[in-house]
């Protein structure tokens, strides 16, 4: 079994972990294959990726049965797997969905919040898993769930191991939308299409910017905006948007 599928549909890369029958929990084949995924993400006729999984979970985390037998111990397992896959996420200069289409827990739900956006399906559920077994947030969780929610929720909610509706979540803000589990490859599809559509090097640049935000003093983000508007300016995208708006037309935009 290939543990990670591809699919492209026109500028949309579709990633679905594929190890249904765990549930899609991670072990170092899927974390291979997610990174050979990734990899074929950077291509630029890619602008838009969705992450999901096969069958009836999104990921439930790391495969504990592997878990004892990791190389070098977790820390080492850690910075050869699960690392390099959540940087090369925020890596790519273009959006990417998670379409959570079921179980999310530990791990997975900090793959899942490594995206930059996420929608749900209505059955879906949101589980910290760490503290339930005596761990604590790893692969980006304690970045991401602190920033998406705030401290003192993020804190509450991963140290009860309370388990989330996807309802919850929307009211949360953890997702950005949920809908009927039969019609959510076709939204993600929908989404993912219509950001692919949209001027890639700037969205690409707007995530570097918010990314760079959480450390920096108001002087050093402002700087950076100077420069990458500077380089915003000189893409084919600007030009084509500033002409449609002359032109009262709608922009073509080809994501250069």
């Amino acid at each position: 079994m290939t543990e990670v599928l591809t699919a492209r549909e026109g500028a949309v890369l579709t990633i679905s972990l594929n190890r249904p029958e765990v549930y899609n929990a991670f072990n170092r084949d899927l974390h291979k294959a997610l990174a050979a995924a990734l990899k074929e993400a950077r291509d630029p006729e890619v602008r838009a990726v969705v992450v999901t999984g096969a069958g009836k979970g999104f990921c439930a985390g790391q495969d504990l049965k592997e878990f004892q037998s990791l190389p070098g111990g977790v820390g080492d397992a850690l910075r050869a797997t699960y690392h390099p896959n959540i940087l090369a996420i925020r890596a790519l200069e273009k959006p990417v969905l998670a379409a959570v289409n079921g179980a999310c827990a530990g791990a997975g739900l900090s793959l899942a919040a490594a995206c930059d956006i996420r929608i749900a399906a209505e059955d879906a559920t949101f589980v910290p898993g760490f503290i339930g077994i005596g761990l604590i947030p790893d692969a980006g969780g304690s970045w991401f769930i602190h920033r998406l929610l705030g401290f003192a929720r993020a804190f509450e909610w991963m140290t009860s191991n309370r388990r989330l509706p996807a309802s919850e979540a929307l009211a949360w803000g953890l997702v950005s939308e949920v809908v009927p589990a039969a019609g959510l490859a076709a939204r993600a599809a929908e989404l993912a299409a219509t950001y692919a559509a949209l001027p890639t090097k700037a969205i690409g640049m707007t995530k570097r910017l918010f990314d760079h935000a959480f450390t920096a003093t108001l002087e050093q983000q402002l700087d950076m905006e100077a420069q990458l508007q500077s380089a915003a300016t000189k893409t084919h995208d600007f030009t084509e948007g500033v002409a449609a708006f002359l032109e009262k037309r709608p922009p073509e935009f080809e994501g250069r």
